[in-house]
């Protein structure tokens, strides 16, 4: 992949990582009602806060790439799958916003993973 893209693909992703990590830490009413709903309320709001805070870095750094990506995926791949099971696509009439930016920084990290596995330690060499 063109170098520029990936750079610019990472730091969407970096942006809206640390976008939401003001709800989360300043306890706005929207992050608390989602976090309750799925009983994880206040350390999960918290830790999944500090998780992407991580994540957000690792991907801008060269050589963390992949890892950053990768912690993205999961998280994502988890306030994913709380969406369709227990809260919904649309949470307080948002249009489905935050469902929606959820899956398109899923599958942007996805691609910027998939162009990165090279790097990852141990099974990449064998990619």
């Amino acid at each position: 992949m063109n170098k520029k893209l990936l750079l610019i693909l990472r730091i969407i992703v970096a942006l809206i990582l640390i976008q939401t990590l003001r709800f989360k830490f300043t306890v706005h009413p929207d992050s608390v009602y989602i976090f309750t709903k799925v009983g994880l309320e206040p350390f999960g709001r918290i830790g999944i806060g500090v998780l992407e805070l991580i994540s957000a870095i690792l991907i801008l750094i060269p050589r963390t790439i992949w890892a950053g990506a990768g912690l993205t995926l999961g998280i994502l791949g988890g306030a994913i799958m709380m969406h369709l099971t227990q809260l919904g696509i649309e949470i307080n009439n948002d249009g489905g916003s935050l469902f929606y930016l959820a899956l398109g920084t899923f599958i942007v990290s996805g691609i910027i993973l998939f162009d990165q596995r090279k790097n990852i330690p141990i099974i990449g060499a064998k990619l």
